[in-house]
């Protein structure tokens, strides 16, 4: 009877949690949550007192998250010798705090060590090589990034540079590379971003690329110009390439350009063509698009 007793309470005492343990992880995150917040109230006293800290935290053993946050307080002191310090970490660490060290210098905006992360970017890894376009973005480089675009050496890297480009709004840098040998959607989404659309309205007309020409067309409808639908319908009315045409209507759609759709079903004299465009425009699913659908039927009786 003891025995099953004594078996009992050891089922039932191994079942518990183990408190120790428990209170070990807690006791952990409270104190690297109480660091955190000791570095951050370093940004409420002097650069002398807080620089040798921070200094000391970035030179420690802890964690990335400590590192980062230290490295982030230290540029907000504007004490002399940040710059450098960036640039070293930039330079010589890797991982999250040297990604975080390039997006500072990028907020920091000195022109010297944005000229030393185009050596970084050209040796880099993938995430590096983001980390210094946005960090270009961030410092309003866009000569910078057009070097990127034009030194590309793969498809992948130079629709990156041309993103960054259009985010910037460099439409006369992205007009330089409409030639450029890995010119394609990337670039064309670009000019869409930037809202440039005379450029892509110059696109949209070259004939000499048809994919490109193709996603011109309905980057117009992106951009989303004042004029693009008499634009759309220029190009619609002027080509019979149905490939060229049925862009023209996805442009159309993108831009919610109503009016322009019944234009074009209005003067169109082939049933197959204004069965198509009926059906563009139901889409929409537009008070206009169900007149045009009623009196369609009406004229059928």
């Amino acid at each position: 009877m003891k025995a099953t007793l004594r078996h009992g309470l050891m089922i039932a005492a191994l079942a518990l949690p183990c408190p120790p343990l428990a209170l070990a992880a807690d006791s952990k995150a409270d104190n690297e949550a109480l660091k955190l917040a000791a570095i951050e109230a370093l940004m409420m006293t002097p650069p002398d007192k807080s620089v040798p800290i921070l200094t000391g935290v970035l030179q420690g053993n802890g964690s990335d998250e400590l590192k980062r946050r230290a490295l982030f307080v230290l540029t907000q002191t504007e004490a002399p010798g940040i710059g450098e310090i960036l640039l070293e970490y930039a330079e010589t660490s890797e991982g999250s705090l040297q990604l975080e060290a390039v997006r500072m210098i990028g907020i920091h905006g000195d022109e010297a060590l944005l000229d030393r992360l185009m050596p970084l970017y050209r040796g880099g890894t993938e995430e590096l090589r983001s980390a210094v376009l946005r960090a270009f973005l961030i410092a309003d480089r866009p000569e910078s990034v057009l070097q990127i675009a034009r030194e590309a050496e793969s498809d992948e890297e130079f629709q990156a540079a041309v993103h960054i480009l259009g985010a910037m709004e460099a439409t006369a840098m992205l007009a330089q590379l409409q030639d450029h040998n890995m010119a394609s959607a990337g670039l064309v989404r670009a000019f869409a971003i930037a809202g440039d659309s005379e450029s892509l309205l110059k696109m949209a007309q070259d004939g000499r690329d048809k994919e490109r020409q193709l996603q011109a067309i309905q980057g117009l409808g992106i951009a989303g110009a004042e004029n693009v639908g008499a634009r759309l319908i220029e190009i619609y009315q002027g080509s019979s390439d149905p490939q060229i045409r049925g862009a023209v209507l996805q442009g159309l759609m993108i831009a919610d350009e109503e009016e322009a759709l019944l234009t074009l079903f209005r003067s169109s004299s082939d049933p197959e063509e204004k069965a198509v465009l009926l059906k563009q425009l139901a889409k929409m699913d537009s008070d206009a698009a169900i007149q045009a659908i009623n009196r369609t039927l009406a004229e059928e009786q």
